[in-house]
């Protein structure tokens, strides 16, 4: 609920509210540069109601509970320049200036110190009948050009100069008060950079600087007579990194779907090990292949159906060996973008949701850097600034050694190798990087973005006559991208070089030996624009094209011959173009139409037109409440359990994937400040074609034949293809619920809950009593990674002495026993003669694994130092130790007993670090 309330200060000459004494009822206190007046309210009235209602509520204007002073900027102290700056303020209901707007204005450098000051206001919340309402109230700053104590004062000389600035993280303090005690009446502040000029007598003195969410400092100074001193003062923060509230200037939502993440909500989440991206796992609509294993199944589909993005960058693979962190270091990410369905049509060739993160915005006012280490891995983050060129530099890096550790400790496990030999070694390892140049071009912005991943995995023999089998995936990025303002819109031209590569390596001695690496070279290019045509309509238009080409090294040697073929394997061009238009005619409805074609072609002669058309409708039912939904046609070349090079490529003479995304939601802004949003979805799977590459014994009810490639095409023939049948069509659909606190007031958290299902059209066989195939059938039944209820609990909070603890109740409900990662379901049956044996039973009958339930746990503790903070903590990632069922073991038969047990292995990831920010 909205209420409008025109508010007035009226401001007085007169003594300050310090000396004055309490305000009387409904006055406040407030302070406007160096002059200190006292300030009533004066509440004309509500806007009167819509419906001409006679009944008037009962409305209790917001107070001001905490003041933030503009200080008045010195460099207008000659000119003398006074008046009163006309701000109108959106009040939440929690009392927190949400938006401020100037209304009048006097010169622009108080305009600038009023706006940049009001945000910090906050008020006890305003009510009506009793309940928490938003309001919009009329504000006011008077400033007034400093008054010399004395003649002489004001002709005498600066003694004392310098900066205030909040220690650790070194950001200026605007409006820290500072008095001497041998000149207690001229108190000055500094000004919106953190820096001050004082006029005070020579000779020794304490000088005390105070300034709103900071300790009070005292300094002892000996100032000389014709001499400035230069100081620099740092003031301890009440409470390092709060949760404070986040004030962006995001783009305007239009998406139905979309969940946004930031600051302490992507770092700070318990079980994460402070990834950003890692914190998708808790987010509703997702369910998981493992608990622990950090890529997302999003509302049933594969992992590799839903698509990685950084700033419009498709990133291949997003995580290290599947239990690590992500592929960008956490201080590269501002925010994360979250689409479990319908997202808009810039993201392409994907059949289920989007992820993208966002970069941060390079700051130019100093250094800043950090690096951390944990028992996982080490890395570090620095960003400089070049003020005379515009350019700024940022590089980051990690390196994983505790995998070294695990393997040296799994080395020291194994048995004792034979006399004179060693036993293979146990190898895991993994590296990321990323360097970003921007510089200023004009009005527009330059940016150079490089960064790249690898991860190996296997044993390596240490001798002549040990075993070697490794398993390796690397890939690189570098992206140039220009945006710079054009026709009264923005545009974007980007273009990006990439390099995937998979390599499997096996020796056997003395003569077996097999290395294949597959190499896939990326040429990619986008183009974005945007423009407000009119108040109401906003057109978005953009399109993209990627060449891919892959070559395979295979080298084989055998007893009976050697072969080294070096040959391309695939050569394609996706390209794109999609128009989105942002239509709002009237202030409550936002419709928003949108197309997106695409173009898929693989040599020779194989090429595949995909149409998408998607829609989009907002209405702000009430000032809390927002009704949406969504329809739209996606599609996506084959998918194998990951993202792995060539598969999107080589496998697209199977045709393409292809899936419709329907959903009905509702947002509601709760007291309290809590959001409320519950979503429900329904996507028909036209055509699936899933690859996996373990086995399966359901057969897909889709008998049409392959595509015929031609011959000399180079694509493998269907009998070339070692692979379960793999065609299906389905049905997802379910309900997503989230409840959530943002940051502010110390703390954040969410609940969420999925209700989600997951269906394929799957021909499977039945079996007799003793275990024979009898026949086969067809039915609905659950993909493989179906999760029914998925629940997250999330709370962190941060008390006064830094100190943040959190925690991260999980519980999911079981996959089914299909043995697609593990067994199939067994019963009791009988063997070919007669004894007691374990059977297979119709996988319509399967049984359900077990339900898990996890909870992870987040303690730090961080302190301050003049120029740097270092923080540590305490991340582990299931504390119980519970274990999740995979399969089970069907042990015995053949006249042993009968015995079945669970086989799982508890994940449990404890991360003890230290970070240090500058």
């Amino acid at each position: 609920m909205l209420v409008l309330l025109p508010l007035v200060l009226a401001r007085a000459q007169g003594p300050s509210a310090r000396d004055a004494g309490p305000p009387d009822a409904g006055a406040v206190a407030v302070e406007a540069g160096l002059a200190r007046t006292d300030a009533g309210w004066s509440v004309e009235g509500l806007a009167p109601d819509a419906g001409g209602a006679t009944a008037e509520p009962v409305f209790v204007p917001p107070s001001l509970a905490q003041d933030s002073p503009a200080p008045y900027p010195p460099e207008l102290a000659p000119e003398r320049i006074a008046g009163v700056v006309r701000l109108e303020l959106w009040i939440d209901e929690a009392g927190e200036v949400e938006t401020a707007t100037l209304v009048l204005g006097v010169h622009p450098l108080l305009d600038r110190a009023a706006l940049h000051a009001a945000p910090s206001l906050r008020f006890t919340p305003a009510t009506l009948d009793g309940q928490p309402v938003a309001v919009r109230l009329a504000f006011e700053y008077r400033f007034e050009a400093p008054v010399p104590v004395s003649g002489a004062a004001s002709q005498a000389p600066v003694t004392l100069r310098g900066l205030v600035r909040t220690k650790g993280h070194r950001r200026p303090i605007v409006g820290a008060t500072l008095v001497s005690d041998s000149a207690p009446d001229a108190p000055v502040q500094t000004d919106v950079e953190g820096r001050f000029e004082a006029r005070w007598p020579a000779g020794g003195q304490r000088v005390r600087v105070t300034a709103p969410g900071h300790k009070p400092g005292v300094f002892l100074e000996a100032l000389q007579t014709r001499e400035a001193l230069e100081v620099v003062y740092g003031l301890a923060p009440l409470v390092i990194n709060p949760y404070e509230t986040v004030v962006r200037g995001d783009r305007e939502r239009t998406e139905v779907s979309r969940v946004t993440l930031h600051d302490a909500e992507l770092r700070e989440v318990p079980g994460t090990m402070g990834d950003p991206f890692r914190v998708i796992m808790l987010l509703p609509g997702v369910g998981s292949m493992l608990s622990g294993v950090a890529y997302p199944v999003v509302r049933g589909s594969q992992p590799a159906a839903t698509g990685y993005f950084l700033d419009g960058i498709r990133v291949p693979i997003l995580f290290h060996l599947f239990l690590g962190p992500a592929v960008i270091h956490p201080d590269f990410i501002d925010a994360i973008d979250f689409f479990p369905g319908s997202p808009p049509p810039r993201y392409g060739r994907l059949l289920g949701g989007a992820i993208e993160g966002r970069l941060t915005r390079p700051r130019d006012d100093r250094v800043h850097g950090s690096a951390y280490a944990d028992l996982i891995n080490a890395g570090f983050f620095l960003e400089t600034p070049f003020k005379s060129t515009g350019t700024n530099v940022s590089v980051a890096g990690r390196y994983s050694y505790t995998p070294w550790l695990i393997a040296l400790a799994a080395n020291r496990l194994q048995d004792p190798p034979a006399p004179g030999r060693l036993n293979p070694q146990v190898v895991l390892d993994f590296w990321d990087y990323q360097l970003r140049v921007e510089q200023d071009v004009g009005e527009g912005k330059l940016r150079l973005f490089a960064f790249g991943s690898s991860d190996t995995f296997g044993t390596e023999a240490r001798d002549e006559f040990g075993e070697t089998g490794l398993q390796s995936i690397l890939f690189h990025r570098v992206d140039l991208r220009h945006r710079h303002p054009v026709g009264g819109g923005e545009l974007e031209l980007g273009v990006t070089w990439g390099l995937d590569r998979f390599s499997v390596i096996s020796r056997d001695p003395p003569d077996e030996d097999t290395s294949i690496h597959i190499d896939q070279g990326t040429w990619a290019a986008r183009v974005g624009y945007t423009r407000a045509l009119r108040q109401d309509v906003t057109l978005r238009l953009g399109g993209d094209a990627d060449h891919k080409r892959a070559i395979v090294d295979f080298y084989e040697l055998t007893p009976d011959e050697e072969t080294d073929e070096l040959a391309p394997v695939a050569l394609a061009t996706f390209m794109g173009a999609w128009a989105e238009l942002v239509w709002q005619p009237t202030p409550t409805w936002s419709v928003v139409p949108g197309l997106r074609v695409d173009n898929y072609h693989l040599s020779p002669g194989i090429d595949r037109t995909a149409v998408e058309p998607r829609l989009t409708l907002r209405h702000q039912l009430t000032d809390s409440v927002v009704l949406k939904g969504s329809a739209g046609l996606f599609h996506q070349p084959p998918t194998s359990l990951i993202s792995l090079p060539v598969v999107d490529v080589g496998s697209l003479f199977l045709g393409l994937q292809q899936g419709a995304q329907f959903s009905l939601g509702a947002e509601w802004k709760v007291l309290q400040g809590l959001d409320v949003g519950l979503d429900v979805y329904v996507n028909p799977l036209v055509r699936t074609i899933e690859l996996t590459p373990f086995a399966d014994e359901g057969l897909v009810d889709d008998p049409s034949p392959l595509p015929d490639p031609g011959d000399g095409s180079g694509i493998p023939d269907r009998d070339d293809l070692d692979l379960p049948d793999f065609k299906s069509r389905g049905l997802a659909y379910g309900l997503e619920l989230l409840v959530r606190h943002p940051l502010g007031d110390n703390w954040f958290g969410w609940l969420s809950y999925s209700l989600q299902r997951s269906v394929r059209r799957t021909r499977f066989y039945r079996y007799d009593a003793d275990g024979n195939v009898r026949g086969e059938s067809v039915s609905n039944l659950p993909f493989a990674f179906d999760q029914t209820h998925v629940l997250n609990l999330v709370l962190s909070y941060k008390f006064s002495n830094s100190v943040s603890l959190g925690g991260v109740l999980h519980f999911n409900t079981g996959r089914p026993e299909y043995g697609t990662l593990g067994t199939q379901t067994h019963r009791v049956g009988r063997d070919s003669f007669g004894r007691a044996s374990w059977v297979k039973v119709d996988r319509d009958a399967v049984d359900r694994l077990p339900a898990f339930i996890r909870f992870d746990m987040r303690l730090s503790k961080s302190w301050v130092y003049e120029t740097f903070s270092l923080e540590a903590y305490l991340d582990m990632l299931n504390v119980t130790i519970s274990r999740e069922t995979v399969s089970f073991e069907y042990d015995g038969g053949g006249g042993r007993p009968l015995s079945k047990k669970a086989v799982g292995l508890p994940i449990v990831l404890p991360i003890l670090g230290v970070k240090g920010r500058y």
